[in-house]
């Protein structure tokens, strides 16, 4: 098959599955990064050493594991986690050792009297200066996306006959909040200086999506990643929930629904709690994608005649397990989570330790179903 023709039957495949419809199969998506380098032999500081390089050891691992309806995301940028963190980044072969795998770096870099000033100038123009100033100053300037030459990974992709899912990242103030204060620090807030968290939170969150949309549609891609990871319903109590998650999440979630784009919930950690709350959203229109905490057959239950479920073959089971456990877990979830509403996916990232074969057993699950 030529591969525009793949690149259509896997982009249908994948729409059909977003909209609650049959399909031919059960789609599979791969989601990976540091496991590229790992399973082709390629040093992590070298993989790290430019988006190119990023991207041509993501196809090349893309051809060892042998097929895949879509990668989630294209390409690699380690200090681009710093967009979405609002934390600094530990790289191999400048902060780690060459092979290490970068690390997020939880430290207290924004004050309680920068509050004032995000009031004063504005969100966009603080965190520009933030970054620069608390964030990138120590950081590797070759390895900075702004001063990498951009990829067209996308293009890269195409060649394979594979779509990029996913080409923008949004996250919640919540998230950004808790990367650059700490956790510790960050959660005190919450409850010594509610209102002024929530009236930062509120500046905040109108420049929050639209980067992150117009990214996604200018690469072509169908779907924009809305994360959460620390603003997961299990850390906090409903009430505080309701009032520092919710509101921003809800929002950002509708902005990249209206702009035409499927909203991928990547949600780290456990949300079994307020799953209820997501039939607020437009069905058809979303993708909750499940990491192995939240049970995702009581997701199915709930969510399942709303919305497609990703998602979550665990992390330790690719790493540690068998490719007949890995096998019988797929096949599991197929049974229970399809045949319509459902994409077969690793629980976030493939770790960078996860076994080839395993990985292979993922994928080979819904080639033989």
């Amino acid at each position: 098959m030529k591969k525009n023709a793949l690149i259509k039957e896997r982009r249908d495949r994948i729409a059909r599955a977003v909209a609650l419809e049959k399909t031919d199969r059960i789609p599979v998506v791969l989601e990976y990064s540091a496991f590229a380098a790992r399973v082709t032999h390629t040093q992590m500081a070298d993989f790290i050493s430019s988006p190119l390089k990023a991207t041509e050891t993501m196809i090349e691992a893309y051809r060892q594991i042998g097929g895949g309806d879509a990668i989630n995301y294209g390409t690699s940028s380690p200090y681009g986690l710093s967009y979405s963190y609002g934390a600094k980044v530990q790289v191999p072969g400048v902060d780690l050792p060459p092979d290490d795998i970068w690390q997020v770096v939880e430290r207290e870099l924004m004050q309680i009297d920068d509050f004032d000033e995000i009031m004063e100038i504005g969100w966009p123009d603080f965190f520009q200066k933030f970054l620069l100033e608390r964030v990138y100053d120590d950081a590797a300037p070759s390895l900075l996306p702004a001063n990498q030459e951009p990829v067209d990974s996308v293009g890269l992709w195409a060649k394979e006959g594979v779509p990029v899912l996913t080409g923008g990242t949004i996250t919640t103030p919540f998230e950004l909040l808790c990367g650059s204060r700490s956790l510790e620090k960050f959660f005190l807030d919450l409850t010594s200086i509610p209102d002024k968290i929530e009236a930062v939170m509120n500046q905040m969150v109108p420049h929050l999506a639209q980067g992150g949309c117009k990214r996604a549609q200018k690469m072509g891609c169908a779907a924009a990643w809305v994360g959460g990871w620390t603003a997961a319903p299990f850390m906090l109590s409903p009430q505080m929930w309701s009032r520092f998650v919710w509101p921003y999440f809800r929002q950002l979630v509708y902005e990249v629904i209206d702009t035409g784009l499927i909203a991928l919930l990547h949600l780290d950690a456990n949300w079994d709690r307020e799953l209820e709350r997501f039939k607020e959203f437009p069905q058809g229109k979303v993708i909750v994608a499940l990491d192995g905490d939240t049970d995702i057959f009581r997701a199915k239950e709930i969510l399942g005649d709303h919305f497609c479920i990703m998602g979550d073959v665990p992390p330790a089971m690719l790493a540690f397990d068998t490719p007949d456990d890995v096998f019988n877990y797929c096949r599991k979830l197929i049974r229970n989570l399809g045949p319509e509403g459902f994409i077969l996916q690793s629980g976030c990232d493939i770790p960078a330790n996860a076994k080839l074969e395993n990985v292979q057993a993922m994928v080979s699950a819904v080639l033989e179903n």
